[in-house]
């Protein structure tokens, strides 16, 4: 079903977002009058079988969105309107088409394990480029898949299905009715035609995959299924709207307009500029991806910088340095020290994406004294946060010559305003940080929620965005740290051969 823009908001409409990020699944109730989200929680296993590899327990995936949604189900006095879902793409599943049950662990976006196949695949690379809008490297779908099929046990028979995050969670929760991503999703597999809007079946046959073996494909607003009972999860919720993670950030943050950009600080880093509704040409080193489809009108494209680590990093520092005992405790511990006393962090642990592209660089620290102390550390891996990010948004600007007039940002690194100034400093442009930092879930809501009639029309979305803070370049020099950073990269680059 179509999304139909043109219905009136309802008085006081209530929407499910599902936010199945990589560390874990966040349901949260968005309220149409305003009130207070309600929301609950769940982190999951990462699973690292060998060095480059990672891997979740989509079951694991599945019991975290159910505890969640019957959490906030029962908190709920009022129906439910619709249901977002919003979730880290790339990752694949395979799945049983009659039972929805995954047949092994999936295989996550940071996962390197088909570098070496990509690299045999180069000469196709300037088709790649111009079907899917992507590069050929190994944090897309299509290898993931290929390496299932040809190097695991399950049964390549009619049953055999593989999935996005979300498609997964639409069969789950539909109890097999429905098996449908979005074209945003569907944006990110290397198996997609961004321009067509359909499964392309040259990529499809370049990775040996059955286009019947795909997920439906639909507009990023609409209604795609409706819920069957599980617990205190009712029956007949409507599906309406899907987005990948960052698609549905950009979303949230309100860059309807051409020219407009955000960055989600989260697991990794994902700088997207709407272009409009005309398909850019391949750009170097970025992606072109599928912004959203609201119902029939015509798709939004973005250009996209793709940074693989960032809070990523933040979480080695708590789990495997015991640096920091909490997350939390970076932005104080970062800011105790005037500088980094010349260290710098290049958290290239699953290699490096925009706009490099190296799934061979490999994480290091340089400039190491007997000075340096855990504070110099950690303020270098924030400082590496904002590096990556000018990194991206100088090359974004090389290639398409658009400018950037702000950028909005969001995610849990954006909390700590030392990073903010940093970043608007490299950039020499204002950061904006909003009132509502979780634009990831509000985003996949919003789509939903347009669906069904909960909010009127996108003008009336960008009028709920709020300023909480504007960060101004401060005249501080920019380039001298930079350069060491650029230096440090280069000498992380292509450090291992597998």
């Amino acid at each position: 079903m179509a999304a139909d823009t043109a219905r009136k908001p309802t008085a006081s409409g209530v929407v499910l977002a599902i936010d199945a990020g990589t560390t874990g699944v966040r349901t949260r109730a968005v309220f149409a009058d305003g009130r207070e989200s309600i929301a609950d929680y769940r982190e999951f296993t990462q699973h690292y079988p060998q060095p480059g590899w990672v891997e979740h327990d989509a079951e694991e995936i599945w019991q975290a969105v159910r505890a969640t949604m019957q959490t906030v189900c029962r908190a709920l006095d009022e129906p439910i309107s619709a249901i977002g879902i919003t979730n880290q793409r790339e990752t694949v599943v395979a799945l049983d088409r009659r039972t929805g049950a995954p047949l092994r662990r999936a295989i996550v976006w940071q996962d390197r394990r088909t570098a070496e196949r990509c690299d045999q695949l180069a000469p196709h690379l300037p088709t790649v480029r111009a079907t899917t809008g992507l590069v050929l490297d190994p944090y897309f779908s299509g290898s993931k898949i290929e390496w299932l099929l040809r190097n695991t046990d399950i049964a390549d028979n009619e049953h055999l299905a593989f999935a996005t995050i979300d498609a997964y969670l639409v069969h789950r929760l539909t109890g097999g009715a429905a098996f449908t991503t979005d074209v945003s999703n569907a944006s990110r597999t290397m198996l997609f035609d961004i321009r067509t809007l359909r499964w392309s079946s040259e990529m499809c046959a370049m990775f040996g995959v059955s286009e019947s073996q795909l997920p439906d494909v639909s507009a990023s607003s609409g209604r795609v299924g409706v819920t069957v009972r599980d617990g205190a999860i009712p029956a007949g919720i409507p599906i309406s709207g899907i987005a990948g993670d960052q698609q549905a950030a950009l979303f949230g943050q309100a860059c309807f307009a051409p020219g407009s950009a955000k960055n989600t600080y989260g697991t990794g880093s994902f700088v997207l500029l709407n272009v409009g509704a005309n398909c850019p040409a391949a750009t170097p080193g970025m992606l072109t991806t599928v912004a959203w489809q609201l119902g029939t009108q015509p798709a939004v494209y973005a250009l996209e910088g793709a940074i693989f680590v960032t809070g990523a990093a933040v979480q080695w520092l708590r789990d495997e340095l015991s640096i920091i005992g909490a997350a939390a405790e970076i932005g104080p511990l970062a800011a105790s020290v005037p500088d980094s006393g010349g260290v710098v962090v290049v958290p290239a642990f699953t290699g490096l994406g925009s706009p490099w592209w190296d799934a061979y660089a490999r994480g290091a620290i340089f400039g190491i004294t007997r000075g340096t102390n855990r504070a110099h550390i950690a303020r270098a891996v924030v400082e590496s946060m904002v590096f990556q990010t000018r990194d991206v948004i100088d090359a974004m600007t090389r290639a398409s010559g658009v400018h950037i007039r702000d950028l909005r940002v969001d995610g849990g690194a954006a909390v700590m305003d030392m990073m903010l100034q940093l970043q608007s400093d490299q950039l020499g442009v204002d950061v904006l940080r909003p009132t509502e930092l979780e634009t990831t879930a509000i985003g996949a809501a919003y789509l939903a929620g347009l669906a069904e009639g909960v909010w009127d029309s996108p003008a009336d979305i960008a009028s709920r965005w709020a300023l909480e803070r504007r960060f101004s370049p401060s005249g501080a020099d920019r380039d001298i740290a930079h350069s060491r950073w650029l230096r440090a990269v280069e000498r992380s680059r292509d450090w291992t051969s597998t």
